[in-house]
């Protein structure tokens, strides 16, 4: 019994130096070279598990660092992706999905990275008045999840978030197509509003390109190409409030008091 005791001590003081020698290391993440790669991916499960998903990060890194080429590796590598994005440094997430897709395009979490390049982006959408950059990519990157993984939990995952950033770009072609429009520059915002109606395909925003795009053509004189607008718009969205206002102002020349009341609350963002 005293000589099985003595083993299992033996065996835990063997555990308790090889994670103290994992553990020293730069503020990277780098390891002792003689770490195994299961002594290092258990010591970044451990790091996951303490919500510590930077240190996390750096250390599945690690792994491909000392052992490139092997099946750990790659598994380490998305799972880098993966405890980046959990705590939130997408930049870092993006740069090691990114690098599984250059080095396993064909791989087993090709999917995964593929999402994981597009999450790092859509995160960072902001409001329609400011650059929307990461919304173009987000989009993007979606759209190959989508495309190429159409029978993966990732192209459903992906699916909603695309009709998302695609609704954000096409809001903010009638952010800007409603300044032009504000400020008497019709031409401008006829490229906008019809840009939203042809480019973007069925968004919320559809119906009030419509309307504006009526506003826009009878400010130029252009009543035959309000007309087919307006009528477009009653066609396709004949409830529409947007509709209502349209239909008046190409009656009588003015807003009623339904579209004046829009108008009024898009201009007053």
């Amino acid at each position: 019994m005293g000589h099985q005791v003595w083993i299992k001590r033996a065996i835990v003081l063997a555990l308790v130096v090889t994670v103290a020698a994992c553990g020293r290391g730069n503020r990277f993440g780098s390891v002792d070279e003689s770490a195994t790669p299961a002594q290092i991916i258990a010591l970044a499960d451990a790091q996951v598990e303490r919500r510590k998903f930077s240190r996390a990060g750096d250390l599945y890194l690690e792994v491909e660092r000392l052992h490139p080429y092997t099946v750990e590796a790659e598994y380490a590598v998305i799972q880098a992706a993966k405890a980046y994005q959990s705590g939130k440094k997408r930049i870092e997430s993006r740069a090691a999905a990114q690098r599984y897709i250059d080095f396993y395009p064909a791989g087993e979490f090709a999917a995964l990275a593929h999402y994981l390049v597009a999450l790092s982006y859509y995160d960072q959408i902001v409001d329609v008045q400011r650059d929307q950059e990461n919304t173009f990519r987000a989009l993007q990157a979606l759209r190959i999840v989508i495309e190429r993984f159409p029978n993966s939990q990732y192209a459903e995952l992906a699916a909603p978030k695309f009709t998302t950033a695609l609704n954000q770009l096409a809001g903010k072609e009638m952010d800007v197509g409603r300044y032009y429009l504000k400020r008497g520059q019709y031409a401008a915002a006829i490229g906008r509003f019809d840009a939203v109606i042809n480019e973007y395909g069925e968004t919320p925003h559809r119906a009030e390109a419509l309307h504006r795009l009526v506003e826009a053509y009878l400010s130029l004189g252009l009543n035959a190409e309000a007309a087919q607008a307006g009528a477009q718009l009653a066609t396709q969205y004949p409830d529409s409030s947007w509709n209502v206002a349209a239909q008046s102002l190409l009656a009588t020349g003015q807003q009623s008091d339904s579209g004046a009341g829009l108008f009024g609350q898009v201009f007053r963002r």
